[in-house]
């Protein structure tokens, strides 16, 4: 291996990927290949501090997945819930892999940078693919549970154009919240988008005080036992647990971004630290509360209360706004590196 700075730290963490003991320079086999110099951060800097980048990464991670988690215990029971903190753990790691590959070489700045050092032009192009789909489809379905949320607070609205089309409840309000999010994209500075993702985080919060308060005053209580493990369960338990830890098309811009790329290790620490926490924090809450009757629970509390669900709905607003803001800004990124 080739020598490095004497400054330089051998961690598993901080040791690029794809450095082994052969020499590139003298390979003939990799004549064609550029050299890959190790540097201690992607670039010198942006303009994020490290709270205002936990803010936008714990935003990131707070997804609309949170509600689900505690039909996520329904389904797997109890003892599933470990699979929250295998998949967190994983999703945590990964997210220091990408700072791995990125500390390689200066010029990766995306993930289909690290496909193209690792599998060459097919790679790109392939992981290209899957991450300009994955980024589109996950920003049309916030769209389209804008739309429904929105269309349950403020049911009947709908505009019509003589002459030209009749635009119903749901598809003016997706119309509506494409308009206010759109400019959002425009922004090259993350640091700018913590305001965004404060409100994101404050939703969250808002919501986990309100499912305590409806659990502890409301005369539902936390009676509920439930049951300790549901083996035909445990896909869909997986599968949601996986839901909320999917911010990672995120974090290739998260990193330069940071006025000390240094702590970014710090910022995975504490975002998925809280998130990871608040999430089992909720799926025990829920479950403690409805037990298997999760489902047919919630949609009782539908019937039953008014403003409650519109306060429910709203913060689900700010939060889906906020997702699609931090997903819908990966995507504006991928396009104007790739010059789309």
């Amino acid at each position: 291996m080739d020598q490095q700075p004497e400054n330089y730290q051998y961690t598993s963490i901080t040791i690029p990927l794809l450095i082994g003991e052969v020499n590139i320079a003298n390979d003939p086999s990799t004549k064609a290949k550029p050299e890959y110099n190790i540097v201690d951060s992607v670039t010198p800097g942006g303009s994020t501090s490290f709270y205002r980048t936990c803010l936008n990464v714990v935003n990131f991670l707070s997804g609309v997945g949170i509600l689900a988690l505690p039909y996520a215990l329904v389904a797997g029971g109890w003892l599933s819930l470990t699979f929250l903190f295998v998949i967190a753990s994983c999703a945590f790691y990964s997210g220091l892999l990408i700072r791995r590959c990125m500390d390689m070489d200066s010029s990766i700045r995306s993930f289909p940078d690290m496909g193209e050092r690792a599998f060459g032009t097919k790679g790109r192009a392939l992981v290209s693919f899957f991450m300009h789909t994955e980024l589109y489809i996950g920003v049309t379905g916030f769209m389209i549970l804008e739309g429904d949320n929105l269309n349950n607070i403020f049911p009947g609205v709908s505009f019509r154009i003589d002459g030209f089309v009749n635009i119903g409840g749901k598809e003016s309000f997706v119309v509506l919240a494409a308009l206010i999010i759109l400019p959002t994209v425009w922004l090259k500075d993350l640091s700018l988008l913590s305001v965004v993702s404060g409100g994101g985080v404050l939703a969250t919060l808002i919501l986990v005080c309100s499912i305590v308060w409806n659990g502890a005053f409301d005369g539902i209580g936390f009676h509920k036992k439930g049951t300790l493990m549901n083996w035909k369960g445990i896909p869909t338990a997986i599968s949601l647990f996986s839901l909320s830890s999917c911010s990672h098309p995120v974090f290739p811009s998260i990193y330069p971004s940071m006025s000390n790329p240094k702590q970014y290790s710090k910022v995975m620490i504490v975002s998925f630290f809280i998130c990871t926490v608040t999430y089992a924090f909720i799926a025990i809450m829920g479950y403690l509360m409805f037990g298997q009757e999760v489902m047919s629970q919630i949609s009782g509390i539908y019937q039953r209360f008014g403003y409650e669900l519109m306060l429910i709905v709203g913060i689900v607003f700010v939060g889906i706004i906020s997702a699609i803001t931090g997903t819908y800004t990966a995507l504006v990124e991928l396009v104007r590196h790739y010059h789309f």
